[in-house]
C-alpha cells in the first residue's frame, strides 16, 4: 500500500480541492478524507476468518409479535428509502435499472410505488417514498415517478448520492480524463447513504417533519416491502440500526455474510477476504447473509453524524478499475468505497433479524430477470411479489451469457414472454435457444442450442 508521504498528502489535497469545486458538502469531504487515510495507512478493511466467530440463533421475523397501535404510530414516523443510483449498463441498457419492465407494463419503480401506496392505505399513515438517485438516474426516475402523483408527500421525492474523484493507482492523484470528464468521478459505494442523507439536507428535512425511521433497500429487490412487525420491534427496543439476513445458499457465496468480531457483529464482503483465505463460502460456519434490507433510526444517525466527522466509521473497500471501464488500456484507478451494511459493526447496539428468502429477490442479471418475470412470482394488487415456490429458494436459472447477458439479446429469445417456472427447480441453457409461447419448465432442465422450443412444449427433468 502507498505510504503516507508528502506526495500522497498533496494528492489528497488535490482531490479535496476538486471536491470543493464540485460543491461537495463538508461532511462528504470528511468522509473521503477518512477513506483516503485508511488507504495510505494500510487499513484495507480485510477480515481474516481467524478473527471472526460464527453467529448463533437470531430473532426471526415470523416470531416477532403482531403489530399494535404503538406500531402504527411508529409506521407514521417511517420513510421507505430505495437505492436507485444504478444504470443497467451491465445488462446492456443506458437508463436507470429501476425502469426495466418486470411484469407487463410494470417496472421496478412502478411496483415499489404500488407497495408504498398500499401500505399507506392499509395503515392510514404518511410513509413517503424517497429515492437515493445518482446524477445518471435522477431525471428519468423522477419523470417515471411523476406517473404516480398520489405518491406526493411532505418531503422531496429524492436526494443525490455523492461523488468523489477516481484516484490514479500509482500516485493517488485525482485522474484527469478530458475525453470524458464525467469518468473522472465515481460514487463511494452505497455506504455513502449516511453522509448523503446529511449532505443533501434530506436528513434535516425528514427530522423536521417528524420522521424517525428509514427502511432502506435496493430498488431491484421487490421482496423488500416494509414489514411493520420489524419496525415495532426496533422502536420498542430502541435499536439504532438493524439488518435483515437470510440463511445462506450456494447462490450467496459472492454476497456478504455476518460474523462476530469481539463483542460486535460485522458484515464481511467478498472483497474483505484476504487472498488465500478459503473460508468465505463455508455456509455451515457463516450461516447468515446480508439482504441489504436495513433499518436506520434517523435520530441515532443524526447524533452520530454530529459526533463523528464523516459519519459512521465504515471499513474501506478498494475497487480497482480503469478510468474508462469500456477501455481496458485506459489508466488504472482506485475507487474508495464502503458498503452501507457495514454500519452493522460501526453502530453500537446494532441488531440483525432473520427473514424468509422471499424478502431477498434482487435482480442483478438477466437470469434473475427471467425468474421474476415468470410465474414463479405473482404480482398482487398491493404490489407484493408472492412466490409460487414457498419459503425456499427460487428456481435456479443460468442462461448462456454469450446469448442472454444483455437485455436486448434476452428479449429476442423470449418473444412471447417467459416460460412457466412455477414448478421448476433449475434451468440451465447453453448456447442459443429461443422459447415459444406457453413453454413450461418442471423440475431440473438443461438445454443445448442452437434450438427453438415449440409453443406449448413441456420440458421436464
Amino acid at each position: 500500500m502507498t505510504p503516507d508521504t508528502a506526495s500522497t498528502r498533496a494528492a489528497l489535497e488535490h482531490a479535496v480541492e476538486r471536491m470543493r469545486a464540485d460543491r461537495a458538502a463538508d461532511v462528504a469531504i470528511a468522509a473521503f478524507r477518512r477513506r483516503f487515510e485508511q488507504l495510505v495507512g494500510g487499513d484495507d478493511g480485510l477480515l481474516p476468518s481467524d478473527e471472526l466467530e460464527p453467529v448463533g440463533e437470531l430473532p426471526k421475523l415470523d416470531e416477532l409479535p403482531p403489530i399494535s397501535d404503538d406500531a402504527r404510530s411508529a409506521l407514521d414516523r417511517a420513510v421507505v428509502l430505495k437505492l436507485n443510483g444504478g444504470l443497467g449498463t451491465s445488462m446492456g441498457l443506458r437508463g436507470p435499472k429501476s425502469l426495466i419492465e418486470v411484469k407487463p407494463g410494470r417496472s421496478f419503480l412502478d411496483i415499489v410505488a404500488q407497495q408504498v401506496l398500499a401500505l399507506r392505505e392499509r395503515h392510514g399513515v404518511r410513509l413517503p417514498l424517497v429515492l437515493m438517485n445518482s446524477f445518471s438516474t435522477r431525471e428519468a426516475s423522477l419523470e417515471a415517478l411523476a406517473r404516480h402523483p398520489e405518491l406526493a408527500a411532505d418531503v422531496p421525492p429524492d436526494f443525490l448520492q455523492g461523488r468523489e474523484p477516481k484516484l490514479l493507482a500509482d500516485t493517488l492523484e485525482p485522474v484527469d480524463w478530458p475525453q470524458d470528464p464525467t469518468l473522472e468521478w465515481c460514487p463511494p459505494g452505497h455506504g455513502d447513504i449516511y453522509v448523503s442523507l446529511a449532505a443533501s439536507g434530506m436528513l434535516e428535512t425528514l427530522r423536521e417533519r417528524g420522521y424517525e425511521w428509514a427502511f432502506v433497500s435496493n430498488v431491484d429487490n421487490l421482496g423488500a416491502v416494509l414489514d411493520p412487525r420489524v419496525l415495532a420491534w426496533l422502536d420498542a427496543e430502541e435499536v439504532p440500526f438493524a439488518m435483515e439476513v437470510v440463511r445462506g445458499t450456494p447462490a450467496d457465496r459472492k454476497g456478504g455474510h455476518i460474523a462476530r468480531r469481539g463483542d460486535r457483529l460485522v458484515l464481511r464482503e467478498s472483497a474483505q477476504v484476504p487472498e488465500g483465505d478459503p473460508s468465505f463460502g463455508d455456509l455451515d460456519r457463516w450461516r447468515y447473509y446480508n439482504t441489504n434490507n436495513l433499518w436506520i433510526d434517523l435520530r441515532a444517525l443524526e447524533r452520530q453524524l454530529a459526533e463523528q466527522d464523516g459519519g459512521p466509521p465504515l471499513p474501506l473497500i478498494v475497487n480497482r478499475k480503469t478510468v474508462d471501464p469500456s477501455d481496458k488500456s485506459s489508466p488504472q484507478v482506485l475507487q474508495l468505497e464502503q458498503a452501507m451494511g457495514a454500519a452493522l459493526g460501526a453502530i453500537p447496539g446494532a441488531r440483525v433479524v432473520e427473514v424468509p428468502r422471499t424478502r431477498f429477490a434482487p435482480v442483478k442479471t438477466t437470469d434473475d430477470l427471467l425468474v421474476v418475470r415468470s410465474d414463479a412470482w405473482t404480482l398482487e394488487q398491493d404490489g407484493r411479489m408472492v412466490p409460487a415456490f414457498g419459503d425456499g429458494p427460487p428456481p435456479y436459472v443460468a442462461l448462456d451469457p454469450d446469448a442472454y447477458k444483455l437485455v436486448p439479446q434476452f428479449e429476442t429469445h423470449f418473444p412471447a414472454g417467459p416460460p412457466s417456472l412455477a414448478r421448476a427447480r433449475r434451468l440451465v441453457v447453453h448456447g442459443d435457444v429461443t422459447f415459444g409461447a406457453g413453454v413450461r419448465i418442471e423440475g431440473e432442465v438443461e438445454l443445448n442450442g442452437p434450438a427453438e422450443i415449440a409453443d406449448g412444449e413441456l420440458l421436464r427433468g
